[in-house]
């Protein structure tokens, strides 16, 4: 890659339950195809030699093993929901020289030290994963030299983070984002956006009718969805869905920009 293309992997485009989920027996979750098996939503950007994960839920020991490159830097988190942060613990095998840089919100540290208190101890057990913890806020902040912003959305009344990384905008488990936030979006080239369903509505996530007016709005250059459930329908019929310039994310999938 040259030094401005920026790439990112998705390591998993699922919802909360995963694809298949279990005990349904809907088409999708008995599907053959493989874009329509879906583990928890994280991917890896990698840009300006940097190597960042954003999330680590409870697929992500599976996710590193099939990944493309397994080599990390960092990770930004986006809230404390347990699919987006279940896997922390497995990154002690990026523990072994340092503690491993972790990027999140002051809720999201603080939530941190109560559900896995082991891994912020004074005197840790050997071998648990360590983190260097990072507080963000409203503004930009770097990683490994590469400018990220974050980007507020709210995922029903809870204050979360999605992120503006070069030429990429990242946003999950987004309910509504407010028009200025919007605004500042317009023309990105690489949108990539919940949408957890093909009809209805739900409490805390937007689902298709949602997201496609985001995205009209924003008018990115490309944009996929994650965060799906098994309800976004087959990912081999999912054009009949969508505009021109609007694609499915699947689980493997590397796009550069």
């Amino acid at each position: 890659m040259t030094p401005t293309t920026l790439e990112i992997e998705f390591l998993g485009t699922g919802t909360s339950t995963g694809v298949p989920m279990l005990r349904c027996k809907c088409p999708v979750c008995m599907s053959s195809d493989p874009r329509d098996n879906r583990l928890r939503t994280s991917a890896i950007v990698r840009y300006q030699g940097a190597r960042i994960l954003i999330d680590c839920g409870p697929d992500f020991r599976t996710q590193m093993l099939r990944a493309s490159d397994d080599n990390l830097d960092a990770v930004l988190l986006t809230h404390i929901h347990y699919d987006h942060v279940a896997g922390l613990d497995d990154l002690r095998a990026y523990c072994f020289e340092r503690p491993f840089p972790l990027y999140a919100r002051r809720d999201v540290l603080d939530n941190l030290h109560k559900r896995i208190p082991y891994c912020f101890a004074d005197n840790p057990y050997p071998g648990v994963a360590q983190f260097e913890e990072h507080e963000i806020g409203d503004g930009p902040f770097l990683v490994e030299g590469v400018r990220v912003m974050p980007i507020p959305v709210m995922h029903y009344k809870l204050a979360i983070c999605g992120f503006r990384i070069g030429p990429l905008a990242y946003i999950t488990d987004a309910k509504t984002i407010d028009d200025n936030v919007v605004k500042g979006l317009v023309g990105v080239p690489l949108l990539v956006i919940n949408s957890l369903r093909a009809e209805g509505t739900h409490l805390s996530h937007m689902c298709l009718d949602e997201t496609l007016d985001i995205i009209r709005r924003v008018k990115p250059g490309r944009a996929y969805l994650i965060h799906m459930s098994d309800r976004m329908g087959p990912h081999a019929e999912s054009h009949r869905l969508l505009p021109a310039g609007v694609e499915l994310a699947c689980d493997g999938l590397i796009i550069k920009v």
